[in-house]
């Protein structure tokens, strides 16, 4: 696992939007994984800036979702495939067609699920998957004690997560769905280079025990210590708690230009 710390949100945003534009580079039809939220806004942001100057070409790039709530429409302004659309897909002027999710209002979740896991591996896998963490450490909806084989499945929902998600529906917690489709940690995992981008001082636990803690169920996002190309991104707060630190500090800066991110 490499943990690059960088000076704030803005730099980390930066950093890892050169990283996918090296990627489409390479690759434009790169499937890219992208996360909900406002920890990733500033990637996004800086990827669509590069677009725009013409640093690089996503025209022919793909997106796909993390998570989704059960039960909103597909319309709905505050379901993640709109969220998606309305910072992602729009601002890089991609076409709705370029990208892909699980269906929440599906009426049989479960094969909901499992056709969006067989849609990922029929699509060539993801390239690079974008993920935040939570103060727990969860990625995704992939809350504590989940399994760390589990696949793209149905959640529920903590007491604390939907009160924290009522701002999005007007403050009413009763507008906020009590389920979620996620990809699982073992889907995750099948990404070929994770991401993990955290700012701020609360998340500074999680990211010490994702990073040097032990890879444990406790703390899903420990188990990106099992991937062969995983990549923390973290601004001076989120890094408060790691004892490598200087150690982190100094590989990056030594590190050898041509490897990228």
């Amino acid at each position: 696992m490499e943990v690059v710390i960088v000076q704030d949100a803005k730099a980390g945003g930066e950093l890892i939007a050169e990283g996918i534009a090296g990627l489409l580079r390479r690759k434009p039809d790169a499937l890219l994984g992208v996360a909900t939220g406002s920890t990733p806004l500033p990637v996004y942001e800086a990827l669509t800036a590069r677009v725009r100057a013409g640093d690089v070409d996503v025209s022919r790039a793909r997106i796909a979702q993390l998570d989704e709530y059960v039960g909103l429409p597909a319309g709905h302004p505050e379901s993640y495939r709109s969220t998606v659309l309305r910072q992602v897909v729009e601002p890089l002027g991609l076409s709705p067609d370029a990208f892909m999710g699980p269906d929440g209002s599906a009426e049989d979740v479960q094969a909901a699920c499992e056709a969006y896991d067989r849609a990922l591996a029929e699509a060539g896998g993801v390239d690079l998957q974008i993920l935040g963490i939570g103060t727990d450490g969860h990625i995704g909806f992939n809350e504590p004690c989940s399994s760390l084989a589990s696949r793209t499945r149905i959640k529920t929902l903590t007491e604390q997560t939907r009160v924290d998600n009522a701002r999005f529906f007007e403050g009413d917690i009763e507008q906020v769905p009590h389920h979620v489709i996620t990809q699982g940690i073992g889907t995750i995992l099948e990404a070929r280079h994770l991401v993990l981008l955290a700012t701020g001082e609360g998340k500074a636990d999680a990211v010490a025990q994702t990073v040097e803690g032990p890879v444990a169920a406790l703390v899903p996002a420990s188990a990106l210590q099992l991937h062969p190309h995983a990549t923390v991104v973290v601004d001076e707060a989120a890094a408060s708690k790691l004892k490598l630190a200087d150690y982190f500090r100094h590989t990056y800066a030594n590190k050898p230009s041509w490897q990228g991110l």
